[in-house]
């Protein structure tokens, strides 16, 4: 090792000792209100997604297949008990395969997928009650550090958002509920890095499933590395930097903890209204609103030109006739939001007559990646749609951010609550609601989540 890379080194050692400083005080110390309450709305959000995802054919099929040890914890959705480990990884599966999981663009991924469900399994396999406030810390902090771990990487283009950095997230979480101190925590998160999926882009692109799976192995990788560290068997040895650091992309330790207890990225996430990559809505909002301001029909359409930023450049190929090949291909998805008033699970479901019809109307979509709008990044993930109509008319329309973001009409509990009932109707929503609401309050966190749908 030369001199620059032990340094390199050194540095990772001390960022990781910061962030899992922070962890540990948020659990051990008050968790202010307003952390409480975000981690509360991404509850709320990530439930409903979650069992309305339980719900597809897709996650039906793999319930059957997968061989579920008894135990006595139930997946979302589901009348099966199993293990923690299990169940954490069929709901982690049923969170992402939507592509309405919340989001966070600074991260550019999807932190709250990678550590929920760590977090649950923990309190299920802690041995003693687990109060909601702690597992609420937990959620926070965990999301927090992978954020931050999310941030600070400069990722190889050729790999997929899901299941690296997201890890060290649900190591955090994981090691908090189960009683770590700040010295096991930091083991815990530089161990989860060398628990990474390989996660490559084409993968996606194919409407390979597995792509799924990636953030339910993160979670369960989270569990295993605290494991590791309350065994005494793993240390902060700044392993981070072999593996995000060199074979991912680069790492800088100095971003990890820039503005660390003060800037905090939990705040800054999105929501999602569409169930498709978070690089394609901008686009929709604008179709949307272009459908909105005067009354014409996709078949009145010649042409629709897209311009939009460089983090969509993998999603310029056709849809492959599976779900997950068309929540990633961005023409696709154009021409769904010009057929579908809602691009939701139920348009985007390859048996739908719109799914068809899009198919038809996305040769018309041409796409072009903007260096303008990439100077944008990453506070504005702007996009700007003009469609011209066989009248020889047409519209334009560019917008900044998607709607959700939270720079840009951001969620609150009331528009989260409005998306949970579309997906998985009033009465579901209301049960996660309560058990949410509840959770400030609880002894015992593992009693109340049994109440869930």
């Amino acid at each position: 090792m030369n001199a620059a890379q032990s340094f390199r080194q050194a540095e990772q050692v001390q960022a990781t000792a910061e962030l899992a400083g922070m962890a540990v005080a948020l659990r051990d110390e008050d968790l202010p209100d307003r952390l409480a309450s975000r981690a509360g709305d991404l509850l709320v959000d990530l439930l409903a997604v979650t069992l309305s995802g339980s719900r597809t054919p897709e996650l039906s099929r793999l319930a059957d297949a997968v061989p579920c040890p008894p135990g006595s914890s139930r997946t979302l959705g589901s009348t099966v008990s199993t293990t923690p480990e299990s169940a954490c990884f069929l709901d982690a599966v049923a969170s992402c395969c939507l592509e309405l999981d919340e989001g966070n663009k600074y991260a550019a991924g999807h932190p709250a997928a990678h550590v929920a469900f760590a977090a649950v399994a923990a309190a299920r396999l802690a041995g003693r009650p687990v109060t909601g406030r702690g597992l609420l810390a937990a959620v926070v902090a965990g999301y927090e550090v992978a954020a931050r771990f999310g941030h600070a990487l400069d990722r190889d283009p050729r790999w997929h958002t899901h299941g690296h950095w997201g890890v060290t997230g649900a190591a955090t979480a994981a090691s908090l509920v189960l009683g770590a101190d700040d010295r096991q925590v930091g083991a815990a998160i530089d161990a989860s890095t060398s628990l990474s999926h390989v996660t490559a882009w084409p993968v996606v692109l194919e409407g390979g499933f597995v792509r799924n799976l990636w953030i339910a192995g993160a979670n369960r990788a989270g569990i295993e590395a605290a494991r590791l560290a309350l065994a005494g068997l793993v240390v902060n040895s700044g392993a981070a930097q072999h593996s995000l650091g060199t074979l991912v992309g680069a790492l800088d330790p100095a971003r990890l903890t820039a503005g660390l207890g003060e800037d905090w990225l939990v705040l800054q996430g999105y929501a999602k209204q569409h169930s498709s990559c978070s690089y394609t809505h901008a686009v929709v909002d604008a179709v949307q609103e272009l459908r909105r301001q005067a009354r014409w029909d996709a078949s009145d359409v010649v042409e629709v030109e897209v311009r939009t930023h460089r983090l969509a450049a993998p999603l310029l190929q056709d849809e492959n006739g599976s779900r997950l090949g068309a929540m990633f291909s961005l023409p696709f998805v154009t021409a769904m939001a010009m057929v579908s008033d809602q691009v939701d699970p139920a348009a985007m479901d390859p048996a739908s007559a719109m799914f068809a019809r899009a198919r038809q109307l996305s040769a018309l979509v041409r796409v072009e990646l903007s260096p303008h709008l990439d100077e944008l990044l990453p506070g504005r993930r702007a996009a700007e749609v003009a469609i011209r109509f066989t009248d020889g008319t047409s519209m334009a329309l560019g917008v900044p951010n998607p709607i959700g973001d939270a720079d840009h009409f951001p969620f609150g509990r009331a528009q989260l609550r409005a998306k949970a009932a579309r997906l998985v109707g009033e009465s579901d929503t209301a049960r996660i609601e309560d058990v949410v609401e509840a959770l400030a309050g609880s002894a015992d966190v593992v009693r109340d989540l049994d109440r869930l749908p």
